[in-house]
């Protein structure tokens, strides 16, 4: 019998090493190596071809039906899975301690269940009666679910065994489970891809939908194995800002839909809220224009929001060094952009401090936010305000061209729904039935010319 050999496993990106060492030679983390179950060496003689179970082959035509989604009575959760929960997929939602993924998922379960259907909720981290309290706190304790307290996954799939199958289930959290057959404490790699391959076996069997709750490294990223997030069917982001009311539920992968839908909700007293309109949300508190203030239509997979960019220029005196600091948006791109504008237009912000700000702690990674940016620049550059009631939109290339952006039409509509009159942006971008007075800007220097002279 071959001879086991023993290895540790980064617990911050998976890499397996034979021997340890204070830092993981991959990703460059200290302290993160942990020994792992001994792994056996087979002989590459040993034949594979038989003594196994045949497996059934089907069609790709094969006609059949197809499995219907179930409806979690959350309708923002819903558009952001894709239209709401597919039978036997596996869902993991990661998200900072704290940011309301247990409270979301508890309301979701109760909607299911007061529809008629068998749910089960098991946590890791909490007793049953904490987690009745906050049923309580959030008017769910008449809800029909299952709940449970364990850690084994050995004893929760037996007892699954046991009783009615659940439609639909979540296990807060995968980082607190543990499997027997596996060496390890909970959360080591080993355990959570022992653990997950098998809840997502019973799932595909059974045809549950199940939610796994996954933890987050410091840097935002799930802990745990990366194959974790290949073997389930949707990874789902739940974040936003503790300081800040607002949620965002963001689908980063899909198998039954569209990546990049968001849903939208309210930190409330009594739980989480849908926020049908998240534009007002995210425009509120505009009485009066200033200067330093811009309005960009952002799209979230098929969904335009409307945000403030907000920035605000310093004169410094001679000597001193300029800081730039940004706050949901890329510094790298800032830079860029600042670079644009003294090479391009002339500008100066060498002798400034340049402070940029996406209005209610949203993050926005949309390249068609150029030119929104640089029109709050050069607004609080010149300390003149924007045209009121207007939306910029374009994205800036190194030789100061506004480039067209997707979706010009359906950003323009959903503006002009919200009360909006005038619309900035490339050439190209087709107006339609928007209503909107738009402007065409082909270089960045019309940008400068508008502002200045307004």
């Amino acid at each position: 019998m071959a001879k086991p050999k023993k290895r540790y496993v980064c617990q911050a990106c998976g890499s397996v090493s034979h021997r340890w060492q204070g830092q993981c030679a991959d990703c460059a983390e200290w302290n993160t190596l942990v020994e792992d179950a001994p792994a056996t060496v087979f002989s590459l003689k040993h034949d594979l071809s038989s003594g196994g179970r045949a497996v059934e082959f089907v069609d790709l035509d094969k006609p059949g039906e197809m499995p219907l989604r179930q409806k979690t009575g959350l309708a923002e959760f819903d558009r952001a899975l894709g239209g709401g929960l597919v039978p036997g997929s596996a869902i993991l939602m990661g998200g900072d301690p704290g940011i309301g993924k247990s409270t979301l998922l508890l309301q979701a379960a109760a909607k299911v269940a007061r529809e008629g259907h068998s749910v089960a909720y098991v946590s890791g981290e909490e007793a049953s009666g904490q987690v009745r309290m906050r049923a309580a706190r959030l008017g769910l304790s008449d809800a029909p679910v299952k709940l449970a307290a364990a850690t084994g996954v050995r004893d929760i799939l037996t007892t699954l065994g046991q009783m009615e199958t659940p439609k639909f289930l979540v296990i807060d959290s995968i980082q607190t489970m543990h499997s027997d057959t596996i060496e390890g404490a909970p959360g080591t790699v080993s355990q959570v891809r022992g653990c997950a391959f098998e809840l997502i076996r019973y799932a595909k069997e059974n045809g549950v939908a199940l939610v796994l709750v996954g933890h987050v490294t410091k840097d935002g990223n799930i802990a745990g194995p990366r194959v974790l997030e290949h073997m389930v069917d949707v990874v789902m982001s739940f974040e936003g800002e503790r300081s800040h009311q607002y949620r965002i539920l963001r689908a980063l992968k899909n198998r039954f839909g569209a990546v990049d839908e968001i849903g939208v909700f309210a930190m409330a007293g009594d739980g989480l809220e849908e926020v049908e309109n998240p534009s007002m949300l995210f425009l509120s508190g505009r009485e009066q224009p200033m200067a330093g203030s811009a309005v960009f239509p952002a799209m979230e997979g098929t969904r335009p929001v409307l945000l403030e960019i907000q920035a605000l220029i310093v004169k410094l005196q001679s000597g001193a060094t300029p800081r730039r600091a940004v706050v949901g948006w890329d510094n790298g791109r800032l830079a860029m952009l600042l670079a644009v504008l003294e090479s391009r237009c002339g500008l100066s912000f060498s002798s400034a401090e340049v402070y940029l700000n996406v209005a209610g702690g949203y993050r926005l990674s949309d390249p068609a936010a150029d030119l929104a940016v640089a029109a709050a620049l050069v607004s609080a550059l010149a300390d003149k305000p924007l045209p009121n009631r207007s939306v910029w939109l374009g994205e800036v290339s190194l030789a100061g061209e506004v480039r067209p952006v997707a979706h010009g039409g359906v950003r323009l509509r959903e503006a002009a729904k919200l009360g909006f009159d005038k619309g900035f942006g490339p050439s190209d971008t087709k107006n339609g039935s928007s209503g909107l007075d738009y402007s065409q800007l082909g270089q960045l220097a019309n940008l400068v010319d508008r502002v200045m002279s307004s």
